[in-house]
């Protein structure tokens, strides 16, 4: 396979279920490559949302933008959905998963030691469950790991069997 980014304005409208809105932006992100897309070529494109309290966290422009992510998700539970979309010259299939996660307590210093050392401002909720705050800070969830970290490949997996 190969990596292929095209620059896509990570916009939705406002009107739109917040349950709806990963999946909208992975069918934004595989359309932009419709016009370079060839025949017997399948393009998987994915987008990752965090949702609490009917608010969708996106990626932290900043230090205290994600200070204030993490704080929303201390001794809370959010929801992480992953929209998938796979598209073909002939073909389109788009889905998405969702997981429960469960944050323990982050402490102050917690959050300010992950967010200087780890940087997570590419991550939406401002975190990865697969680096040290996910260690420490994550309870437990319910349902695919694997979807927390950005992609549900249990799910690509049996879709792709269908394509």
């Amino acid at each position: 396979f190969t990596i292929r980014t095209l620059p896509v304005e990570e916009k939705y409208p406002d009107e739109l279920p917040k349950s709806e809105v990963a999946v909208f932006l992975a069918k934004l992100k595989a359309h932009a490559q419709k016009t370079i897309l060839k025949p017997n070529e399948l393009v998987i494109s994915s987008d990752t949302i965090v949702l609490i309290d009917g608010e969708i966290l996106g990626k932290p422009s900043s230090f205290e933008e994600g200070k204030s992510m993490l704080k929303k998700l201390s001794a809370n539970k959010h929801q992480v959905i992953t929209g998938v979309c796979l598209l073909s010259t002939e073909k389109e299939i788009c889905f998405s998963d969702s997981t429960q996660v469960i944050f323990n307590h982050l402490r102050e210093s917690e959050i300010e030691h992950y967010l200087n050392k780890y940087q997570p401002y590419d991550k939406a909720g401002s975190y990865g469950i697969q680096e040290w705050i996910g260690m420490l800070g994550v309870q437990r969830i319910e349902g695919s790991y694997f979807n927390v970290m950005g992609f549900p490949v249990h799910k690509v997996y049996q879709e792709l069997l269908k394509f």
